[in-house]
């Protein structure tokens, strides 16, 4: 009998939501999952990218905040302006 590999459990953050969507991407590309397990895994993989983007936003509206609604180049970009 195959054993489950789709949790069904919240991440605990977004590394691991990250960590395992790129595992599951990784078994699907590679065939590996029968097809009920295929469905199973895009729906968690739907769900992780959903968790991912409700943090993204949240992080943003944090810096939005600490930054008063003015983003500032990173200091990358500052350096190439530098050296034009």
């Amino acid at each position: 009998m195959p054993k489950k590999i789709i949790s069904a459990e919240p991440p605990a953050s977004f590394e691991e939501a990250m960590t395992e969507l790129e595992q599951l991407v990784a078994r699907m590309e590679a065939g590996e999952l029968p097809l009920e397990e295929s469905v199973a895994a895009y729906k968690r993989g739907s769900e992780l990218v959903k968790y991912c983007s409700l943090q993204l936003d949240k992080v943003d509206t944090q810096v939005k905040v600490l930054e008063g609604e003015i983003l500032k180049p990173f200091a990358a970009d500052g350096a190439d302006e530098a050296g034009e």
